[in-house]
């Protein structure tokens, strides 16, 4: 049973970044992406909003085809450890397997943010944003890390994320999700293209 935050009464923001780009039982990664959202909500997962859906490159480049993406802001009444759960419990619904990291992938629901969450703490979360990027695909966390680490290194994340959430502002470093985007490559942000 997943834990309820703090104040029962109230709910929490939270972002989800979804992403697929391998075929379900026949059906397109669109379609698995719009199942998950409906899998995604409970008595204490609600879904305020979702962003359109966007086509984008593999990463790293070459590594299998193109996927969906798109982003959900939410309003949830489970703490954070809870919400990745219930994320993990979606995937694996979706038929998802976990063999190496940055695999292709039938779904994928990465939690980038709840409500002002900064996870572990303001060190450990610096650190992880700061790895180098040849670092990235090796080391993997062993703790829920919030924010998540990538999200203004990836286009792919941010364009739906400014595309559902514009005015959102990391609490780490103060940055609006607009103001990440903008910060990226214009050819990076260019090939993110709307379905």
């Amino acid at each position: 049973m997943p834990q309820v935050a703090e104040h029962q009464g109230s709910f929490t923001p939270a972002l989800v970044a979804l992403g697929a780009n391998l075929p379900r039982g026949g059906e397109p990664p669109e379609v698995t992406l719009r199942n998950a959202l409906g899998a995604i909500v409970t008595e204490t997962v609600r879904i305020r909003a979702v962003s359109r859906f966007f086509r984008s490159a593999a990463v790293p480049a070459g590594s299998g085809p193109d996927y969906v993406n798109a982003a959900a802001l939410l309003d949830v009444r489970i703490a954070a450890d809870a919400l990745l759960a219930h994320l993990h419990r979606v995937e694996a619904q979706a038929g998802r397997t976990r063999a190496r990291r940055w695999e292709a992938r039938v779904l994928d629901l990465d939690l980038l943010s709840h409500g002002e969450s900064v996870l572990p703490d303001a060190a450990t979360q610096a650190a992880w944003r700061a790895l180098p990027a040849a670092e990235q695909q090796r080391a993997a966390p062993d703790r829920l890390i919030l924010p998540h680490p990538r999200i203004a290194d990836r286009a792919f994340v941010l364009v739906p994320l400014a595309d559902v959430a514009p005015a959102w502002v990391h609490p780490a470093t103060g940055q609006r999700a607009a103001a990440m985007l903008a910060a990226l490559d214009a050819a990076e942000i260019a090939a993110i293209r709307p379905l």
